[in-house]
């Protein structure tokens, strides 16, 4: 199980990385949730809208260290992007049936909103 769900969310950050919104909408659940702090989403079609949006100024998302617990995933990752230098950043992700349900991110966001 601890590959799997490191699997998925991988895949998940690779599909952001990459802007392949389809296949990042297919790891999520329909009701998947996101919490962080420049905002909200609530369903799989917004949270892949608010990643659309946030990819436009996204030039890559270098992931450094991924460790699951049964179905809960967190990782270190720095957040590039054309307006600050990377974000260290933490996410803690769920997954059940095999999609993400749920991510919770932690960041500094001033470096992005000055």
């Amino acid at each position: 199980m601890t590959q799997d769900v490191k699997r998925i969310v991988a895949t998940y950050y690779a599909s952001w990385r990459d802007k392949d919104f389809d296949t990042l909408r297919s790891v999520l659940a329909d009701d998947a949730t996101f919490r962080g702090p420049l905002g909200e989403a609530e369903g799989g079609d917004a949270c892949v809208k608010g990643i659309e949006g946030l990819s436009e100024i996204v030039t890559d998302v270098v992931v450094h260290k991924m460790l699951a617990d049964g179905p809960d995933v967190l990782t270190w990752f720095e957040l590039h992007t054309t307006v600050a230098p990377p974000v260290p950043t933490a996410t803690w992700a769920h997954v059940e049936d095999g999609r993400v349900t749920r991510v919770w991110a932690t960041f500094d966001p001033r470096p992005l909103i000055r």
